[in-house]
């Protein structure tokens, strides 16, 4: 396994590519709405990136074909763009990454377009789903601020979604074999940082490191299939899908969020925690 450790002025450059796609994916969820395809919502990060200098590192990565990965439903990752036309109470992710001077960002959201699904019990399950996703993520981050160990941030965001699972009175799958990983002059690097783990395992954590975390929930199994275009992740059960992501720094005073345009201060203020700032 090989890590790559950055200088501080190299993560002041990859918060500069993270405040790029923060812009791409802020736009992209702004142009959700129903009638629009996918494509159309690509083509709206696509212009983002490219007007602030910068390039997708997604487009022609291992082949694939567009800026974006835009999950519908019950696919999790990698859905490739094209002329689905989105419907009202879809459940989108959008996951998207641009490299600016050679250093990376990678992150995701998700989303409904529109209102939730009429049927109120649907409706509730995926609110809670796509919440419950967002809570393990910045328990994830947050841990990031204390671990000594990568298991750290792993128990912490498979931690979260058992809570969110007792709290909400539903079983969420935390998808198998996906998680986060190493971010730099590459998009993808060691370590794998997995949604499952224990504490005081795994690699040691030092300043230098950018991780993406990564969470991936089901309102069902946690089994996932790939469809015949070799990269659409779908459930196997065909329960509805939310994926989350963000690009995070350690430093030696502490953690920011590169892909965050507050660097994560809001959300890790329940926490303690108040992020670096990397921006001056």
């Amino acid at each position: 396994m090989s890590i790559e450790y950055k200088t501080r002025g190299e993560l002041q450059a990859m918060r500069q590519a993270g405040l790029i796609l923060a812009r791409a994916l802020e736009s992209t969820a702004t142009a959700v709405r129903p009638g629009i395809t996918t494509a159309e919502l690509d083509a709206v990060a696509a212009q983002v990136i490219s007007d602030a200098g910068a390039t997708s590192n997604f487009l022609g990565y291992h082949g694939f074909p567009a800026t974006l990965c835009i999950s519908v439903n019950d696919e999790v990752v990698h859905g490739i763009p094209g002329g689905r036309v989105l419907e009202p109470g879809d459940l989108v992710s959008i996951d998207g990454g641009c490299v600016k001077d050679r250093w990376h960002a990678d992150a995701a959201i998700s989303l409904h377009v529109g209102e939730p699904p009429r049927d109120e019990d649907q409706a509730l399950a995926e609110v809670d789903l796509i919440n419950a996703a967002w809570r393990s993520l910045w328990a994830g981050v947050a841990a990031a601020a204390g671990a000594t160990r990568l298991g750290d941030i792993s128990a912490a965001i498979e931690g979260s979604i058992a809570e969110s699972s007792r709290a909400d009175g539903r079983r969420y799958g935390n998808v198998d074999g996906y998680g986060g990983h190493g971010i730099g002059t590459e998009m993808h690097m060691d370590p794998f940082l997995a949604n499952v783990g224990k504490k005081g395992k795994g690699i040691k954590l030092a300043a230098g490191m950018a991780l993406c975390i990564e969470p991936m929930l089901t309102l069902g199994k946690s089994s996932t299939r790939i469809l015949a275009d070799d990269w659409t992740v779908v459930t196997k059960d065909g329960t509805r899908a939310a994926h989350v992501e963000h690009s995070i720094a350690i430093c030696e005073d502490g953690i920011s969020v590169l892909t965050a345009p507050d660097r994560g201060r809001a959300e890790l203020a329940p926490f303690g925690i108040t992020p670096v700032d990397l921006d001056s």
